[in-house]
């Protein structure tokens, strides 16, 4: 610890006995490297973020959607940094003033080229950023780039709306008349084969339709018929008359009873059987309630009255016969439409294929114009639209920044550096110059280097004269120092107050 204590109390006595050399270098390379720093031309950058969506003018799928939409998005790239736009740049901003022939425009379109930087960010979002030697010009050149943008794409949008609405209308005519005699075949085929056959669709289609409703007729006429015989059974063993006076039904035992009775018809005509337990019920209070029928005396004359079991089955009767003959002529009716029809495919064994091949023209028919129209609306909203908007979605995100303080060169910095490298090297060249002398600033460096002992040293004696110039000296030596630091920081107070004042 103690050598290497000792090597650099040496090192730093080398350089300070030569310290002049090390503050002529230092001033030296300070000032050769500020004046290269204050040579460096500045340059500003101005940045402005857009959002930019290119809305289709014909609708497509999903997947040509997103391809054209990536295809604008190229050409946004390409276009912004065209020849063309920046020919318009250099004339429309400060720029031109500095032209005077063709030539001069096309290097400061070539300029332009590398100094404008276009990033697509995210999606639709772009970053321009603008280098020019100052930041009211690197503005104007990044405004005047958005400005362009614009009024091209407003243009462009706007005749391609027309074009597609022109091309949109000759289309729709096209398919409106092909479509009409569609129509025409299609009426004029349904008129001769298909009138008298139910359902909708193809001939296949209504046959199979007229054969399922003629086997449901068919399964409901069986149900009806068989009603009708089990009401014809019952009819068969059930008097019309009550035997009894003319009026047994104002008296009470005989009024409950045509009750019950009336109650167990209208169970019969529900389907029910005897097990039933309502059926049950009855039954067991018809017993009790003709005992006591019997047992009350007649009032009234001695003919019958109707029985109303009777004339409730006699009306279920009416009901069913009806029903019957109302499925039997529509089981009939479509019997004779099956075989009419089938007749006149025996004559016309290809009908079927002709049907179909008719429905599928009109469809697609059908199908195309009604895209076409669709489209038609769509655009012609659009184009409405972009009266009032452009055709392209264009929002400026971030304005053109006015930058106050150039981007590059980094001043301070380079400043600062050129000051650090002076100071270091003009301590190294004091040092390297100590190495290449042999004096030697101790005794055991001395004794060291020579191999023999050193019996002791001779301290300096320094009278007052030299005392008073000495201290003149570092004073000197001091002030120059102080200086080389006072130009730095006033560079540094230059360059800021430039800065402070503006582009």
């Amino acid at each position: 610890m103690g050598n290497l204590f000792d090597e650099l109390r040496a090192a730093l006595h080398a350089v300070w006995m030569r310290r002049w050399l090390a503050l002529a270098i230092a001033w030296g390379l300070c000032l050769a490297g500020w004046l290269v720093v204050s040579q460096m031309p500045s340059s500003y950058e101005s940045r402005a973020r857009i959002f930019v969506q290119l809305r289709q003018i014909l609708p497509t799928d999903g997947g040509a959607s997103a391809a054209a939409q990536q295809r604008d998005i190229d050409r946004v790239r390409q276009t912004l940094t065209s020849a063309v736009n920046l020919d318009k740049v250099v004339r429309g901003t400060d720029i031109a003033k500095t032209v005077s022939t063709d030539r001069d425009v096309a290097d400061r379109i070539a300029g332009l080229q590398k100094a404008i930087k276009l990033t697509a960010q995210q999606d639709n979002l772009f970053e321009i950023s603008v280098t020019a030697p100052s930041g009211k010009m690197a503005q104007q050149i990044t405004q005047k780039l958005i400005d362009i943008f614009v009024e091209e794409n407003l243009a462009d949008g706007r005749d391609a709306s027309g074009q597609s609405l022109r091309f949109l209308d000759q289309q729709l005519d096209v398919r409106q008349k092909a479509l009409q005699e569609a129509e025409a075949k299609k009426a004029d085929f349904a008129a001769r084969y298909l009138g008298s056959l139910p359902g909708t669709g193809s001939l296949n289609d209504r046959i199979g339709a007229a054969r399922t409703q003629l086997s449901q007729i068919e399964s409901d006429l069986a149900a009806a018929q068989s009603g009708l015989s089990a009401v014809n059974g019952q009819m068969a063993g059930t008097p019309m008359n009550v035997a009894g006076q003319g009026a047994p039904v104002t008296g009470p035992a005989r009024a409950r009873l045509q009750a019950i009775q009336g109650q167990l018809a209208e169970g019969r005509s529900r389907g029910w059987t005897d097990s039933h337990p309502d059926m049950i019920a009855l039954n067991n209070q018809l017993a009790a309630a003709q005992a006591a029928a019997r047992a009350e005396p007649a009032v009234g004359g001695a003919a019958g009255a109707n029985n109303p079991l009777y004339l409730s089955l006699k009306s279920m009767q009416a009901d069913k016969a009806a029903t019957v003959a109302a499925l039997t002529q529509r089981k009939s009716q479509i019997e004779g439409d099956l075989a009419q029809f089938e007749a006149k495919m025996a004559g016309a064994p290809a009908l079927a294929a002709e049907q179909g091949q008719i429905d599928r023209e009109y469809q697609v028919l059908k199908d195309q114009y009604d895209k076409l129209l669709s489209d038609r609306e769509q655009v012609r909203i659009r184009s409405q639209a972009q009266t009032e908007t452009d055709a392209v979605k264009f929002n400026v995100v971030d304005p053109p920044t006015l930058p106050r303080a150039p981007t590059a060169p980094n001043r301070p910095l380079l400043l600062t550096g050129v000051l650090i490298l002076g100071l270091g090297a003009g301590v190294a060249g004091a040092f390297g110059l100590a190495q290449l002398t042999t004096t030697f600033s101790t005794a055991s460096r001395l004794e060291k280097a020579s191999g023999m002992p050193v019996i002791g040293s001779i301290a300096e004696v320094v009278t007052a004269a030299q005392i008073e110039m000495r201290r003149r000296r570092l004073m000197i030596f001091a002030g120059a120092t102080a200086g080389l630091v006072v130009a730095f920081v006033g560079l540094l107070g230059v360059e800021f107050l430039q800065r402070g004042m503006g582009a």
